[in-house]
């Protein structure tokens, strides 16, 4: 291979550096002095023009000395290194529970719940209704200055508002509860029973003041939290005693992905019978 002694390069040039610190100039003295934008203006054309004629109508070039320089070229054989640990994949469920479940479950728990704070109403002495009456005391400013022993007697329209709330607070945590357990399937109490319930007792005792000071002021946290607990529980065993159903997680990526794959979904069935 025969190597030319020099070779054709680009030949260097100032002129683009020129024509930018012009520019710089220019904006500089909008700021500061009309002075120094005149000043940029002259070196910004000065450097336009010279670039232009660095590469206009002939490009400017220079030749230099190319030298020869050997490069060895050795191969290697890569080599796989063997991990020494495993790393555990994403456990996705393979079953999981319908949407009744999560509804049943909380259905129950929210009964099991109620039933705990009449009984802590009838334990405290202040009433059946009390912690009822409590739970809307916020949304009512005539029930914010009523004493225990009124806040425990029978209240049509605070019924009417508390009802709605516990029930639609209830089921939501049921469907959570639904979503959740397939998730720890082995120790439903665990995690139903004892984890959740401690998690939301804490978010609800650190925003209670801003969403209602009323109960806030009056609310019992130790009995609070036990009528948590028995809610967990009692939603927690309802939902994991359900059957539970199958998602798409074994079937195919394109299968799972809404693609038209029929020979792919036709061993997955002949699979399933087998």
């Amino acid at each position: 291979m025969n190597i030319p002694e020099k070779i054709e390069v680009p030949a260097p040039s100032a002129w683009p550096i020129v024509l930018a610190f012009g520019l710089t100039l220019v904006f500089a003295g909008m700021v500061t002095a009309a002075s120094l934008s005149v000043v940029g203006l002259i070196l910004a054309i000065a450097g336009a023009a010279g670039w232009f004629r660095d590469v206009l109508p002939v490009e400017s070039h220079e030749w230099l000395p190319s030298t020869a320089e050997e490069i060895p070229i050795q191969p290697e054989q890569p080599a796989v290194e063997r991990m020494t640990f495993r790393v555990p994949r994403s456990s996705l469920p393979v079953e999981i529970y319908p949407i009744s479940a999560g509804v049943k479950g909380g259905l129950a728990g929210s009964v099991v719940m109620a039933g705990l704070a009449a009984a802590f109403g009838l334990l405290s002495g202040n009433g059946i209704w009390y912690a009822m009456n409590l739970l809307v005391a916020g949304l009512f400013p005539d029930m914010a200055t009523e004493t225990a022993s009124q806040l425990g007697i029978f209240n049509l329209q605070a019924f009417l508002v508390a009802v709605p709330i516990h029930l639609l607070i209830s089921l939501l945590v049921g469907l959570l509860y639904g979503a959740m357990l397939p998730m720890a399937s082995r120790r439903p109490i665990v995690l139903g029973g004892l984890a959740a319930p401690l998690v939301w007792s804490f978010l609800i005792y650190s925003s209670l003041a801003v969403i209602n000071p009323v109960m806030n002021q009056r609310i019992n946290w130790v009995w609070f939290v036990f009528s948590q607990i028995g809610f967990g529980v009692v939603a927690g065993v309802v939902v994991a005693r359900q059957e539970r159903i199958g998602t798409r997680q074994p079937m195919p990526l394109p299968v799972r992905m809404g693609l038209d794959a029929p020979g792919l979904m036709e061993g997955h069935d002949q699979e399933q019978t087998r």
